[in-house]
């Protein structure tokens, strides 16, 4: 395989105030900090890296922009209320009541939260 197909890739987070968001990312989310600079701060996530990266004036979109394939959605989400994140619950969606989305067959999960900029993230479980 070669080229962008064997290519490494790197996710960009934008967020208005790094040194707020930093926190979140890794003590909340668990992501090991691997360096920071004044251009970003560099997460690992598995083979990859996360780079928050400081955007003057940012606003978040609504989608999703950032997702994790969980084992077990529920442990995850009851680890994550316990750190003080609240999952979203869209109207309209048929979630359960505490925010999760489970697929027609019954064979995927998710469910999303929002980081301190709004950023919307998901958690998925049978992917």
């Amino acid at each position: 395989m070669t080229g962008l197909a064997a290519a490494k890739p790197v996710i960009m987070v934008h967020t208005s105030d790094r040194t707020r968001a930093l926190p979140f990312w890794r003590d909340v989310l668990g992501l090991p900090l691997v360096a920071e600079d004044a251009f970003a701060a560099v997460f690992a996530m598995g083979e990859t890296q996360l780079r928050l990266s400081d955007v003057a004036g940012w606003t978040a979109h609504p989608h999703t922009i950032l997702g994790f394939t969980v084992q077990d959605i529920g442990a995850e989400m009851d680890r994550l209320v316990a750190a003080g994140v609240k999952f979203q619950v869209y109207e309209g969606f048929g979630q359960d009541a505490r925010g999760v989305w489970t697929s027609p067959d019954g064979a995927v999960h998710v469910a999303w939260f929002l980081d301190p900029d709004g950023n919307n993230l998901s958690l998925t479980q049978g992917l």
